[in-house]
């Protein structure tokens, strides 16, 4: 599968492409950013938010958790330039990275990883087995009580490693706090 390809597909194939994903080996993402892009979105929305971003993940070395956060990209160019905020990438949607197993998700979801939002989740798997090189999530809410899915899927290519480290919300928490 390339990426070409991906960007055509019809929402029932990208759903087919994510039950039938490969797992992922958490450690294989340590300290490494991905470009992304929204797929399934309708044109619109695309243009009022964005097409193109970048995930970061980071292996916080006190808690050996893995975490990671979105960067706002400057928009159609290669190679992807971060939006800046005095002088550093703009950082949003921090999330914690898990396994998918055992965890509350839409049925066949449960390959992969799980970038949990808190609320919002993004079931995560590689479309080539043994590879961290091409991935593909998907958005979900979990309201507690049920999960209801989104029309937003992308697909991550892996671009390198990572460029900046963003605080994570609970430093930023214990900042304000003090």
């Amino acid at each position: 599968m390339t990426m070409g390809a991906l960007l055509s597909l019809p929402r029932r194939e990208l759903e087919r492409l994510l039950r039938h994903g490969h797992p992922i080996d958490d450690h294989a993402l340590d300290d490494s950013e991905y470009f992304g892009t929204s797929l399934g979105l309708p044109a619109l929305v695309e243009r009022l938010t964005w097409k193109h971003f970048r995930k970061a993940f980071h292996r916080d070395p006190t808690t050996g958790a893995l975490r990671g956060w979105n960067v706002r990209l400057e928009q159609h160019t290669r190679p992807a330039r971060p939006k800046l905020r005095a002088g550093l990438p703009r950082t949003f949607g921090h999330y914690r990275v898990v396994q998918a197993s055992g965890r509350r998700l839409p049925p066949g979801c449960d390959r992969g990883l799980l970038l949990d939002y808190g609320w919002l989740r993004d079931p995560l798997v590689s479309l080539r087995a043994g590879s961290v090189d091409l991935l593909l999530g998907w958005s979900y809410l979990d309201l507690g009580f049920a999960t209801l899915g989104t029309p937003s899927f992308f697909v991550l290519e892996r671009e390198g490693k990572l460029s900046h480290v963003a605080e994570s919300r609970a430093d930023t928490i214990r900042a304000i706090t003090r």
